[in-house]
């Protein structure tokens, strides 16, 4: 049986006001073509490369906007990209980043050549936003909380 402590100084939730443990998460998708799948975020949505690595044989990265990053690495060319659409079709979302202003970044990504799935609307209920495809099909959800 585990057991969940409701004592307020140990569980905390101290989200917002930076003094919580966890400071941000980072999805890892499986890439086919490494060097499209960076020009894609770096140019369609306005990423900036963090790192890639290793040196000598380059096969991952790190690419990062203001608070959100993606980690992307290829594997062998007989692993490809799964997005949870094509194994689920209703498992849409590989991420979702919370936006302050969806309708700014919208217009944004469409000066950009961005591929949106679902253009600025709500997305889902009480969900302001929209969703793009990246090179690899890996659909991400962009959007605040609206009534």
């Amino acid at each position: 049986m585990i057991e969940h402590s409701h004592n307020a100084e140990t569980n905390q939730d101290q989200g917002d006001e930076g003094h919580g443990n966890l400071t941000s998460i980072s999805p890892f998708f499986i890439v086919k073509d490494l060097h499209a799948s960076i020009a894609y975020y770096v140019e369609r949505l306005g990423f900036r490369i963090d790192f890639q690595g290793p040196p000598e044989d380059v096969y991952y990265a790190g690419l990062r906007r203001e608070n959100a990053s993606i980690m992307l690495k290829a594997i062998t060319p007989d692993v490809l990209p799964q997005p949870n659409h094509t194994r689920h079709v209703w498992a849409r979302w590989d991420a979702y980043v919370y936006t302050v202003d969806p309708d700014a970044l919208f217009v944004e990504f469409q000066g950009r050549g961005a591929r949106f799935v679902k253009e600025l609307s709500f997305i889902d209920q009480g969900l302001w936003g929209f969703e793009v495809a990246d090179a690899d099909g890996y659909v991400l959800a962009f959007f605040r909380l609206r009534e």
